[in-house]
């Protein structure tokens, strides 16, 4: 008798839809992290009919009800914002800052932080209206 030899046929898996879902997951992840929250502060911005849509790589100060001034999360004085913005306008191409406030809180508070990022040389500062940033 004569032993033949079967010959075997290795199974293969392929790997194709698996990459191509890990790609897609990095590309939502990637996605995903990229979009920043509005400080946890509660403020009532105040609408206009001529809002545009401000861009997302503008530098935003935030003014609360009580006239307090945020910047990178953390409470600042008014004094402070125009240092704290020169150091950032540094690191960035377009010099463009967003204040974001409360439709309660004066109009001289107001002027003075727009007043303070024009010192620390912000190119373009906006006024952020609900439509603009975004509700809540």
């Amino acid at each position: 008798m004569i032993r033949r030899e079967r010959k075997t046929t290795e199974a293969s898996v392929d790997l194709t839809p698996m990459i191509d879902m890990t790609f897609i997951l990095l590309i939502f992840f990637m996605v995903a992290t990229t979009f920043q929250k509005d400080l946890k502060i509660d403020i009532n911005r105040p609408g206009a009919s001529t809002g545009q849509v401000a861009s997302t790589k503008a530098i935003k100060v935030y003014v609360d009800k009580q006239g307090q001034a945020y910047l990178d999360g953390e409470p600042v004085q008014v004094w402070v914002i125009q240092s704290r913005l020169r150091d950032l306008l540094k690191a960035q191409s377009q010099k463009s800052v967003l204040v974001v406030t409360d439709e309660a809180v004066p109009s001289g508070k107001l002027v003075e932080v727009v007043d303070q990022a024009r010192l620390a040389g912000a190119e373009d500062i906006g006024v952020a209206t609900g439509a603009e940033a975004g509700e809540g």
